[in-house]
């Protein structure tokens, strides 16, 4: 059995037929499951990412899928006997293949080999040529096989240059001419792809045609982008016109516990990246993630754990971009901590433990991990002050504040976090933390209604981005100037509600490709949803809406909207507690708002008391992106609601 997605998904039997895999819904399953590389998935994550607005009975529908899908794949399997191929694992489902069976991990496998082993590069171009197409090319609208596509791709552009380049420090590579030609023409902004044409064109004899080359890369850095050509393209522009060989590019491997450059350098790089946002944060957090596997194959168990905890970008949110990878960094990072044993390193054990404390993100983990994250955020705080390193402090408490949220009303807690990072960074001269400690300090005063405190901080983080390049920090102040003009929408002679509205969709406009899927999906539904709670209005039922992980909780109200009493009463009941997150006092207050309309003394009740610490806070501000109003509106309502009888 063979599975291929490096263009349409497809599955063939070992004699090259091609097995009916069903509709189209019946592929993206098993395209989802190859993307997992071997990993479970659960229910839910696979329900969300096939359905955009999953129907009532999604986990039916995903069953017969997987259902169908083993018969397709095992149809010589005896009844009753467990399959082997499409396997259940805990809450979710597994594919479980050999990675030579699926072309897209071969050719993940067969990169990771060329970048270290020259000798590999007949199998990358085998690999290269497998190529049919965009990865998952038939799996067009979902979010998850964009994001894959889009890595994929670059791995797939990474490996035509590695090749060339392997080819041409061996002497060969004349004929890659054409073949470059047409990268360069498709990719123009990749730098090193003109240089590995101009040093083709060298080697067939063609000196101008090669200078040219150069001239023209220079005059398109330059006009379009207003920068000069990189150190390396300018050193070879220098040798072809001095008439000595093209410098021949560096070899470098992961091979053994003394070769420490090729991670260290990937890690830096990658958190340097991860402060532009974009694809540049998509690719550092890939990157990131390859340094410290690489790092992990040397056995050299000090060397993997500073290559986990040199990745210290700090981090706002409470829902992970991208919970496999951040499973897979806590999942490294745990296994390192065992390695080392407690008499490790004491800061080498403190960043892995504030590294464990970031990447769990609260919304994203189970009661056990959970308490885990909290446990490792207190003892890398403890450490980093006994050790009193400040960068260690700042990145610890990074840990502390995103796993603060243990319930509703702790924003003045979070202020103080915020307060003290801020003060730290400061004095020490760590902006990027001094960045993220303002962030906090908006947000918490967001939480708390006091707009001009965090007016002023968000124009502090700002002027902090400027100099750090930051651009996501504006991103996330244009967010909370939408919420300020939400607010202010409901005070006579404020802004209108359209146009408050209309300043949440420039928002939204601007986060949309900031590379941060955890915070931006549900995002926008959900301030629109807030707007119109704040105008007494119901809530949007627009089916294009992506409430994202966000639905259990305003599908009630939805419902509602369309008059559907019943199916809302199923949905509230339905809709589990909010995770401890930014949002946690939002979701409450929409299960309050719902059971009072309902009726619903029982939930009102639930509501009430989860919410009777934050009574003094804003619903929904504490991510300083959005407002539902104060929490003490939709407290006494449930109050009122649980005590009538």
């Amino acid at each position: 059995m063979r599975i291929d997605v490096l263009g349409a998904v497809r599955a063939l039997r070992d004699d090259g037929t091609p097995v009916d895999l069903g509709g189209p819904r019946h592929r993206e399953v098993l395209a989802r499951l190859v993307a997992a590389e071997g990993r479970m998935v659960t229910t839910d994550t696979l329900v969300d990412d096939l359905w955009t607005d999953p129907p009532v009975r999604a986990v039916g529908a995903l069953r017969t899928f997987v259902a169908a899908l083993r018969r397709a794949l095992e149809p010589d399997r005896p009844p009753r006997r467990p399959p082997r191929v499409l396997v259940t694992e805990g809450p979710g489902y597994a594919l479980r293949l050999p990675r030579e069976d699926v072309d897209v991990h071969r050719f993940q496998d067969v990169l990771t080999r060329a970048r270290r082993d020259p000798d590999a590069v007949t199998d990358l171009g085998e690999t290269l040529a497998a190529w049919r197409g965009p990865a998952y090319a038939d799996v067009l609208d979902s979010a998850w096989a964009q994001r894959e596509r889009t890595r994929l791709e670059e791995l797939r552009l990474e490996g035509v240059e590695l090749r060339a380049r392997v080819l041409l420090d061996s002497g060969e590579g004349a004929e890659l001419i054409a073949e470059l030609g047409s990268h360069v023409a498709e990719h123009p902004w990749r730098e090193p792809a003109w240089g590995l044409l101009a040093r083709a064109l060298h080697r067939a004899g063609r000196q101008a045609d090669a200078l040219a080359t150069l001239r023209r890369a220079r005059a398109m850095l330059v006009d379009q982008l207003g920068l000069d050509p990189g150190a390396d393209l300018q050193h070879l522009e220098t040798s072809i016109l001095n008439g000595s060989a093209p410098l021949e590019g560096a070899r470098t491997a992961w091979t053994g516990p003394g070769v420490r450059l090729g991670p260290r350098t990937t890690v830096d790089l990658a958190r340097t990246l991860a402060l532009a946002g974009g694809d540049a944060l998509v690719h550092s957090r890939r990157d990131r993630l390859a340094a410290l596997q690489a790092a992990e194959r040397t056995g050299d168990h000090s060397l993997t754990a500073r290559i986990i905890g040199a990745y210290d970008v700090p981090a706002i949110w409470s829902r992970a971009d991208d919970p496999e990878q951040s499973r897979a960094v806590v999942a490294a990072a745990e296994r390192t901590l065992t390695a080392l044993g407690p008499d490790g390193p004491a800061d080498l054990r403190a960043r892995l433990l504030a590294t464990v404390a970031v990447e769990s993100r609260s919304a994203d983990l189970s009661g056990s991990e959970l308490q885990r994250a909290r446990q490792a955020a207190r003892q890398a705080e403890a450490l980093a002050r006994d050790l009193a390193d400040p960068a260690l402090l700042v990145f610890a408490l990074n840990g502390v504040f995103l796993q603060s949220f243990t319930r509703p009303g702790l924003a003045a807690v979070r202020d103080a976090i915020g307060a003290e990072m801020l003060d730290v960074a400061t004095r020490h001269e760590l902006p990027n933390f001094a960045v993220l400690g303002r962030l906090v300090r908006l947000q918490s005063a967001s939480a708390l209604g006091d707009l001009d405190a965090a007016t002023s901080h968000a124009e502090a983080a700002e002027q902090l981005a400027a100099t750090t390049e930051a651009p996501l920090v504006s991103v996330l102040t244009e967010w909370f100037r939408a919420r300020v003009t939400a607010a202010r929408s409901t005070e006579p002679g404020g802004p209108t509600a359209a146009a408050a509205a209309a300043h949440y969709r420039a928002a939204e406009d601007a986060l949309r490709t900031a590379g941060m899927p955890g915070l931006h999906r549900g995002l926008f539904p959900l301030a629109l949803l807030g707007l119109r709670l704040l105008h007494d209005r119901p809530a949007p039922t627009d089916p294009n809406l992506d409430w994202g992980p966000y639905r259990p909780w305003a599908r009630p109200l939805v419902l509602l909207s369309q008059d559907q009493v019943e199916e809302a009463r199923a949905a509230l009941a339905a809709a589990p507690e909010p995770p401890c997150d930014h949002m946690q006092e939002a979701l409450w207050c929409l299960t309050a708002h719902a059971a009072v309309r309902l009726g619903e003394r029982a939930i009102a009740a639930r509501a009430a008391t989860a919410l009777r610490y934050a009574r003094a806070e804003h619903a929904g501000a504490a991510g300083g992106t959005l407002t539902l109003g104060p929490v003490a509106r939709y407290l006494a309502e449930a109050e009122a609601c649980a005590g009538a009888g």
